[in-house]
């Protein structure tokens, strides 16, 4: 089973900015979340533990598992570029994600989707297939919307941050036999 977990709450998240690589460790609302849901998957025996490279994704899978998470630069989010940090409600969208036009430094979608698609097609790949294995990847809300569009499909609207879950909860996918 693969489960994706979105990252405890930051200051960031806490004042509605969008919160992109230059990111903040977890608060103490979100190391408590973190807390909650090891104790949700109490049950649940991990194999292996992987994150993105920001510090709040790898709390979250350490706390939540009490492994070492294996950090992977295509679980990295979104690069938000000169939108990062800002409040919400002040900065100009182009579709889902920050208008590249008047934002310098903002990833491309497409980019973005392939990286994260690549990470998860080589997880499938490497799995053996009489196994059954529990693996934890803690992300963001871009990433983890973007695997469960990669178990999901892509949908049509382009919104893939319906997929995602709140801060500190999670959502279990398998890949197919």
């Amino acid at each position: 089973m693969i489960y994706v977990v979105r990252h405890g709450q930051t200051d960031l998240n806490k004042e509605k900015r969008l919160q992109g690589r230059q990111g903040m460790p977890l608060n103490e609302e979100g190391i408590k979340q973190a807390e909650i849901l090891r104790e949700e998957l109490k049950e649940v025996k991990f194999d292996y533990v992987f994150s993105s490279p920001q510090e709040r994704a790898i709390q979250t899978a350490e706390i939540v598992s009490g492994l070492e998470a294996i950090p992977d630069v295509r679980l990295d989010v979104f690069d938000l570029g000169e939108a990062d940090r800002l409040r919400r409600e002040e900065v100009i969208m182009k579709g889902p994600v920050p208008d590249p036009t008047i934002y310098k430094g903002v990833e491309n979608m497409k980019d973005f989707i392939k990286r994260v698609f690549h990470f998860m097609s080589e997880l499938e790949e490497r799995r053996y297939p009489k196994e059954q294995i529990n693996i934890l990847i803690s992300g963001h809300r871009c990433t983890t919307g973007c695997m469960g569009a990669y178990f999901l499909g892509e949908p049509q609207d382009g919104d893939l941050l319906k997929y995602s879950s709140n801060n500190g909860k999670y959502k279990v996918y398998e890949f197919e036999n």
